[in-house]
């Protein structure tokens, strides 16, 4: 049968201008890869906890003093726990409160010259980490869009210009590391 490849979209709720990625990845991944294939996809710097919701399971990195229920995402695949068509949702950072929908687009044999994972295609720049979520990245995305905003030019100099580029070569050169 080969290497079967799960091609994912992966979009973060809540935000305008959207942001979304179109990512190839071997199925045999564990969820620590794949969380991390999303980190380097979406432009996040994984300083903060995560957890996937897989049809009502929690996986995650397990904490014997924490009070979540996690399974450890070290011990399970992403072809054991998904097929074509899976929705899972994936949170990051549990201040901000970022929730990604992931949707198994595609379940593929692999390319014999392709290098996994790829990242195929996407929109939108990341939002900066500790920006106060999806408002807060809102409250960005109006400052950058309004030279006359009275945080105009302080959140430019703290965030950048850009709140829509985005480069699918650049991130499969980041999601080449995890190969």
């Amino acid at each position: 049968m080969g290497r079967r490849i799960y091609q994912l979209r992966i979009s973060l709720d809540g935000v305008a201008p959207p942001v979304w990625r179109l990512v190839q990845v071997p199925g045999a991944y564990t969820l620590d890869r794949v969380h991390r294939v999303i980190q380097y996809a979406m432009g996040w710097q994984n300083y903060h906890l995560h957890s996937f919701d897989i049809a009502g399971t929690a996986y995650g990195e397990p904490d014997p003093d924490d009070d979540l229920d996690l399974v450890d995402e070290m011990e399970v695949r992403l072809d054991a726990v998904t097929a074509r068509g899976t929705r899972l949702r994936y949170t990051y950072d549990y201040g901000d409160w970022w929730e990604h929908t992931v949707e198994v687009e595609d379940v593929l044999a692999a390319d014999p010259d392709e290098r996994y994972p790829v990242c195929l295609d996407g929109s939108g720049a990341c939002p900066p980490e500790d920006v106060g979520g999806v408002f807060g990245y809102a409250e960005v995305v109006a400052a950058l869009g309004d030279a006359g905003h009275p945080e105009h030019a302080a959140i430019r100099e703290r965030f950048g210009a850009a709140v829509e580029t985005f480069d699918p070569r650049l991130a499969t050169t980041l999601l080449r590391r995890l190969a």
